[in-house]
């Protein structure tokens, strides 16, 4: 997130990071990032920490709930320690008590990573051929490895749906929560067509999913990869979980040549009608949780602004794919 959160100062994050056996020297907040928030630190051994507070309010794919949140981010985090053998993962440290997650208050959760030089990327972006080379390689890797016990099942279901039919229902009715409420509104209405027809698409390509299930990152995007010289590095494990492998690719293969190496190094064809799934299903859980966001209260921050205009755009995208 690029504004940090006002309910956390420097004291309760040093406070914390102790726990990691971390002597915080400096702590400089990190603009980077879509729901949780970062901060960079160096210790007084010197040794440089990427710090991230998780907003357990924004992480539904790990609870409904903030306690359940948490439970399903240190199992993540677990998750993500035990896989650093494939030596693809910059993993979370882990507190004197053996938790690499820290509950910080009612509302967040603290982890600490090892600070990694290397190129860093944003969504969106294109990778160079070889980079992307590089990645396909990766999850091949990760996608082969043995599962940890346990690891959580990542349902191909919308596991937002509930929220957003209620959103789809409610908008005859005022949304004045914050400054983008009623201008969400507005979009919805004018788009409900659209999007109920991608749902409808959504649950015939859930229905006809099948296949085996294999340790899945859950968002290999170029902002979740670190680049040091001639590698690949996946962060933000909180995603992690045993999925069909589609879960990650629609992410990664730009052309076939990238579908067909993925294919020669696992033995498995990737399914044109899985990854149109999974493509979707990132869409609408984006329009979910913009929505959650701007039926709540809120104010007009520089990370509303960006988020509004994200909402509009996958909208309207939705609603002409369909």
């Amino acid at each position: 997130m690029k504004t940090r959160p006002d309910d956390i100062d420097d004291h309760r994050l040093r406070s914390g990071l102790r726990a990691f056996g971390i002597d915080a020297a400096d702590l400089s907040h990190a603009p980077v990032g879509h729901g949780d928030h970062h901060w960079t630190t160096v210790g007084a051994d010197g040794r440089r920490w990427f710090v991230t507070l998780a907003d357990l309010a924004h992480k539904s794919h790990c609870g409904p709930e903030p306690e359940s949140a948490y439970s399903g981010l240190r199992q993540a985090m677990a998750t993500a320690r035990a896989l650093r053998r494939l030596d693809l993962v910059v993993a979370p440290e882990a507190t004197a008590g053996g938790e690499s997650a820290l509950r910080l208050g009612d509302r967040y959760a603290l982890s600490v990573f090892p600070h990694v030089d290397g190129a860093t990327g944003h969504f969106g972006e294109e990778l160079a051929p070889a980079d992307r080379a590089r990645l396909v390689d990766a999850l091949a890797r990760l996608h082969r490895a043995e599962p940890p016990a346990p690891v959580p099942h990542r349902h191909p279901g919308l596991s937002a749906r509930t929220r957003l039919d209620a959103a789809l229902a409610d908008r005859t009715r005022p949304w004045t929560a914050g400054p983008y409420g009623e201008r969400a509104r507005e979009l919805v209405a004018d788009h409900t067509p659209g999007l109920r027809r991608a749902l409808d698409r959504f649950d015939r390509l859930v229905g006809g999913l099948d296949g085996a299930l294999v340790v899945t990152h859950g968002e290999p995007h170029p902002g979740n990869l670190l680049r040091p010289p001639g590698r690949v590095l996946l962060v933000d494990w909180d995603t992690v979980g045993l999925a069909v492998p589609e879960r990650d690719l629609w992410l990664v293969g730009a052309d076939a040549d990238d579908l067909a190496r993925y294919a020669e190094a696992t033995g498995h064809t990737p399914r044109p009608a899985a990854l149109a799934l999974y493509r979707l299903r990132w869409a609408l859980e984006d329009v979910d949780a913009y929505l959650h966001w701007f039926r709540s209260p809120h104010t007009g921050s520089e990370d509303a602004r960006d988020s509004w205009a994200a909402l509009t755009g996958t909208v309207r995208e939705l609603a002409a794919s369909v």
